[in-house]
């Protein structure tokens, strides 16, 4: 049996997708309020949906009764400051969870962590896989929850875990809709003007998935490996989305100042209205950074082929047309 955490969110549901196509029965957790994705409708024969909170222990061994293949897809994601704390702790604590019951059960085990977990090279050069994020100055409450349960990951490999991890670079992809990644493509739709100076990795959610079901079918452990599609810089890719959409692109280049408007105005938007604000001031920083990635070792282990960005973006594009 295999098991996948996290199948109600937008990389878990094209997984769930992909082994089901696959004609694969599985098992699914989700959270008791969490609806489960029209994607996944067609193949509800194929798949047993169950209620299980990682930081439940004893749902979770449940969930893992007869498993023998698990791909943890589920975390936490916020930019709320208030939340940070919290963040940190449920997912270091719900990945050291599942991890101690793989261990129990021999179970193997494909983990999403990020390249947020990865951190920075030095200026001109790529980020590999032996790069690691420097906690004593990072204040990203995401990427240290994710380094954070990739150490767990790691410690259940040194006893004896047969585990692969995977840090996905920005997942983009038509499912995502205008949520997560999906904002931007929704930011640029509505007449973004600025475009910021840094630039970053991007992977398909479907090449994402795509290597997860491969490495889980290898008997690599022990090892992390970068998903990343291309390196673009954020001029670029907001003037193809915009031209995707058939619109003006962004033609003002944002400095740190203006960034500094706008992670203030947003965080003010979002304690006028109760929601999460679309940018924070870690996030503007960040856009203004070179992060660019090196795929060559995923591809060297499963030889996947990535679909090109612009494809993506054109059939993202083309999809939130569709739905207005």
């Amino acid at each position: 049996m295999v098991l996948v955490t996290g199948a109600t969110g937008f990389l878990g549901s094209e997984l769930a997708l992909q082994l089901a196509k696959q004609g694969n029965r599985f098992r699914c957790t989700k959270r008791t309020s969490s609806t489960i994705p029209a994607i996944l409708f067609p193949f509800e024969a194929l798949i047993e949906w169950v209620n299980a909170d990682l930081l439940d222990i004893f749902a979770l061994e449940e969930a893992l009764k007869d498993v023998t293949q698990v791909y943890h897809c589920a975390a936490w994601v916020s930019l709320k400051r208030a939340d940070k704390k919290p963040m940190i702790k449920t997912n270091i604590a719900g990945t050291a969870n599942l991890v101690n019951l793989c261990m129990q059960k021999k179970t193997r085990l494909v983990h999403v962590s990020s390249v947020a977990a990865i951190g920075l090279g030095k200026p001109g050069d790529l980020v590999t896989e032996n790069h690691n994020l420097d906690l004593d100055r990072e204040d990203d409450g995401y990427a240290i929850s994710k380094l954070e349960s990739e150490m767990e990951v790691w410690r259940g490999i040194a006893e004896g875990l047969h585990a692969v991890i995977v840090n996905p670079s920005i997942i983009i992809g038509a499912n995502a809709g205008i949520k997560g990644s999906g904002q931007l493509f929704e930011t640029v739709r509505k007449g973004l003007k600025f475009y910021t100076t840094g630039s970053c990795g991007f992977v398909d959610v479907e090449d994402v998935a795509q290597s997860m079901i491969a490495l889980m079918n290898t008997k690599i452990s022990g090892e992390r490996y970068i998903v990343s599609a291309e390196n673009r810089n954020y001029k670029q890719l907001t003037t193809e989305i915009a031209d995707g959409f058939g619109i003006k692109p962004p033609t003002i280049p944002a400095n740190a100042l203006i960034m500094g408007f706008a992670w203030r105005g947003a965080a003010l938007a979002a304690v006028l209205t109760g929601g999460e604000p679309a940018i924070d001031k870690v996030s503007a920083q960040a856009a203004s950074i070179t992060r660019d990635y090196d795929n060559s070792k995923i591809k060297k282990a499963i030889g996947i082929d990535f679909k090109p960005i612009s494809t993506s973006i054109k059939e993202i594009c083309e999809r939130l047309t569709s739905s207005v």
